[in-house]
């Protein structure tokens, strides 16, 4: 693929239809994803984007990738560039998260990702894949060790990976997937009890004051919206 060496750098939005492709051109490349995330293979070596790591591709590397089908890559073509000449990953601020970039803010936003901090090899957390994971047992326990180790990574570094992906820790991510799902049942019409045991809690009575801390309603409160 190729481009003019002096054009401007041009933004894109793109999504893809899960499959594998792989090419190289002659300008370079900036990705990182507003939604769900990429996996790569850059010369050879395996790589990601996702909402919080980006990377730059220099002009001229073979690079193969697929997408997830809901994923929204954002893609910056620039000309080759001295600052854009290493393979690199950086890590995208929060306020650039989900953020579509104007045509007339590329060429600062190029600026910004030459001077973004730079990030060590990583493991990419499929979170889409991992909260069907969890969803399909949520009476079950799930200490961070277990969702860990869905990921292939220690309790620790998933921590840190799932805050800085998503800015919750492990277990309010759970509590969240839970009383999401415990709201479902319940505007169902399901019993507190029955929708407790399944949605991971001990008693009717714990889902009960979770549901009034974290979300202020009751079960009631879930029933009457349902009518």
């Amino acid at each position: 693929m190729a481009a003019p060496r002096s054009f401007e750098p041009q933004c894109s939005v793109r999504r893809y239809g899960g499959e594998h492709h792989a090419h190289a051109h002659d300008f370079a490349q900036i990705f990182y994803a507003l939604e769900g995330g990429m996996d790569l293979e850059i010369a050879g070596r395996a790589a990601f984007v996702d909402s919080a790591c980006g990377i730059v591709i220099p002009a001229g590397l073979d690079h193969g990738y697929c997408a997830e089908h809901s994923a929204r890559i954002l893609v910056i073509d620039a000309p080759d560039q001295v600052g854009l000449a290493r393979l690199r990953r950086f890590a995208v601020p929060t306020p650039w998260r989900g953020q579509v970039l104007a045509p007339q803010a590329v060429a600062e936003r190029l600026a910004a990702v030459l001077q973004a901090p730079g990030l060590l090899a990583r493991r990419r957390i499929d979170l889409a894949r991992l909260t069907q994971q969890v969803q399909a047992a949520l009476h079950e326990d799930w200490p961070t060790a277990r969702l860990a180790a869905l990921c292939h990574l220690s309790a620790q570094r998933f921590h840190a990976r799932l805050v800085e992906l998503i800015g919750q820790t492990p277990q309010a991510w759970l509590r969240g997937l839970r009383l999401d799902r415990a709201a479902q049942l319940l505007a169902a019409g399901q019993p507190l009890e029955t929708t407790a045991l399944a949605c991971g809690y001990a008693s009717a009575s714990a889902l009960a004051y979770a549901l009034r801390r974290e979300r202020g309603v009751g079960a009631r409160d879930l029933r009457r919206a349902l009518n």
